[in-house]
């Protein structure tokens, strides 16, 4: 876990948890458009990666239900579009939806945890890196469960691939993943992006990203 938003440091300011799936649509448009948004609204942020298919599977459900409700995916896919256009981003459909999203969550957590442990070099990348993973995957279409493609996008940021690759395949990193994953299930979270603020409260959307943020700082 590691924070964003405005400067770091000041724990005054009001937190808002930030919980997405790398391969959760809606959470592209959130995490592209959610630092701006924060720093202009003096909102610490704290990324927090997870995997919705253990929770869906939970549920009953073997895969997205925008696979399982053609309906549904049909609409979102529309829905995404129209919301890329309007915020100026790309959209390309992954190879495969949804897309496998294991690798990029545990590189992520490499990433998140080094910024929050420490302030030396290489610290902080790991907000940089989500994104990145977000506009690779759906701006662009690309396979995020490649390690070839997440050592592109680590060396696009001028971070060592080789030495992260490896701790994100290591049995702590693993456990880190699962971890987070049971935490999203225990407050309540079913859902990717889900923003939850100091008090407890839960939204969940991207249409809910700005609400999320004025009872932040309404109730810090």
């Amino acid at each position: 876990m590691t924070e964003a938003g405005i400067g770091a440091g000041d724990d005054r300011r009001p937190a808002l948890d930030v919980w997405f799936e790398f391969a959760s649509t809606y959470s592209y448009p959130a995490l592209v458009r959610i630092g701006p948004l924060a720093r202009a609204a003096a909102v610490r942020l704290r990324f927090r990666p997870f995997l919705l298919g253990p929770i869906f599977k939970r549920q009953g459900w073997d895969t997205s239900p925008f696979v399982i409700y053609p309906a549904k995916g049909r609409y979102m896919w529309r829905d995404l579009e129209r919301i890329c256009v309007d915020l100026g981003l790309p959209l390309r459909r992954p190879p495969v939806f949804p897309a496998s999203s294991v690798l990029a969550a545990r590189v992520a957590l490499v990433g998140l945890d080094v910024a929050a442990g420490a302030a030396g070099e290489g610290a902080g990348w790991g907000e940089a890196f989500c994104v990145a993973v977000f506009r690779a995957c759906l701006g662009e279409g690309r396979a995020i469960d490649d390690p070839a493609v997440i050592a592109d996008l680590l060396s696009g940021l001028g971070v060592p691939p080789e030495p992260v690759l490896a701790q994100a395949a290591t049995p702590a990193a693993k456990a880190r993943l699962r971890e987070e994953t049971e935490e999203a299930e225990r407050i309540g979270v079913f859902g990717a992006p889900s923003f939850v603020t100091a008090d407890g409260e839960l939204f969940w959307g991207n249409d809910r990203l700005e609400q999320a943020l004025a009872w932040a700082t309404r109730r810090a």
